[in-house]
């Protein structure tokens, strides 16, 4: 009886150490049913062609098959949380999400509150206005209302002109929102960046000029300040460039647009 009760107690102690030796490699390598490390990324899906959703709901855009592609090559699962554009940057500040990847310009002014990856596009603005508008340069706006979106470069960058040019500046929520207030005569002009209004110019039947002033920051990804992520991704973007993969995005999503 003895025997049999020592036979089974090292029974369940070698099946407790392989089983945890089992465990252990599972984890290292994400085989066995492990599930794969989720990589939280948030956006505000109303900049297209850079974040929007299809008719059926899905994200797709730039940004979002950028996202998609640095996840799988760093091995992760890839969750997206749609906000409002002026919430990201506390939601990497409170660590809701991994990182930001939303047309965000990497501005001095962002920076203080998160870090930023390379750059890895740049627009600059545009103007948009109705097909009959009689607004065609920068020195047309004065007494207008041009809007643009709340907390985005172009917000910050409108605010600045509007002191020199002598126009009003109306914020709004989305992207989306501004052609909206546009069609409606709410705003004279919609200010954002150059892709997204040569997007919505062609779509909507709409005309855009370009901001002749000094170009915004280019777009780059953001992390929570001192993120390990930053360096992995910095790496991913590099290899994406060099390979062409980068080229390939822009080709899919931009082309048409510049």
């Amino acid at each position: 009886m003895k025997k049999q009760i020592l036979m089974a107690v090292l029974f369940v102690i070698v099946t407790g150490i392989i089983t945890a030796c089992g465990s252990s490699d599972d984890k290292a390598s994400g085989e066995a049913g492990e599930e794969k490390k989720v990589l939280k990324m948030a956006t505000s899906a109303d900049f297209p062609p850079f974040e929007t959703r299809d008719p059926e709901g899905n994200f797709e855009g730039f940004d979002i098959e950028l996202g998609q592609m640095i996840a799988k090559e760093l091995g992760y699962e890839l969750e997206i949380e749609d906000m409002q554009f002026d919430g990201l940057v506390g939601a990497l500040q409170a660590d809701r999400v991994d990182m930001v990847l939303s047309g965000m310009s990497a501005t001095e002014e962002r920076k203080k509150n998160v870090d930023f990856s390379t750059e890895y596009h740049r627009s600059g603005e545009s103007f948009l206005t109705n097909k009959d508008s009689n607004i065609e340069t920068i020195d047309d706006l004065k007494g207008k209302i041009v809007g643009v979106q709340l907390g985005s470069i172009q917000e910050e960058g409108a605010k600045k002109l509007a002191k020199e040019y002598d126009f009003e500046v109306k914020a709004v929520d989305k992207a989306g929102l501004l052609v909206q207030e546009l069609n409606a005569n709410r705003i004279d002009v919609g200010y954002m960046d150059k892709t997204v209004a040569a997007g919505y110019a062609k779509e909507q039947d709409l005309k855009s000029f370009d901001d002749p002033t000094e170009s915004s920051p280019g777009m780059g990804i953001a992390f929570p300040k001192g993120s390990d992520l930053v360096d992995k991704v910095n790496d991913v973007l590099a290899k994406f460039e060099k390979s062409g993969k980068m080229q390939e995005l822009e080709d899919k999503w931009l082309s048409e647009m510049q």
